[in-house]
């Protein structure tokens, strides 16, 4: 092998390597992208799960209030 061959070689592996690269960015780039989206949705289902929870213990509450009041009653 003449020394041209061993840079055609060396030249055409970092081609692939280059190419191989820039598609294992490409992947990493839609794997953020996903766990951005998950963490968005993840976020707004606390959102609401925290919400559902308060107006849950206010409910509560009042149920709470109302039975006090019919055993005063009684």
């Amino acid at each position: 092998m003449t020394a041209q061959d061993d840079i055609a070689s060396v030249a055409a592996q970092l081609a692939v390597l280059t190419q191989t690269v820039e598609e294992m960015a490409g992947q990493l780039k839609e794997v953020r992208e996903r766990a951005e989206s998950e963490r968005e949705r993840t976020d707004v289902q606390q959102e609401r799960i925290d919400l559902a929870a308060s107006e849950l213990s206010g409910v509560s509450d009042r149920l709470q209030a109302a039975a006090d009041a019919l055993r005063e009653s009684i």
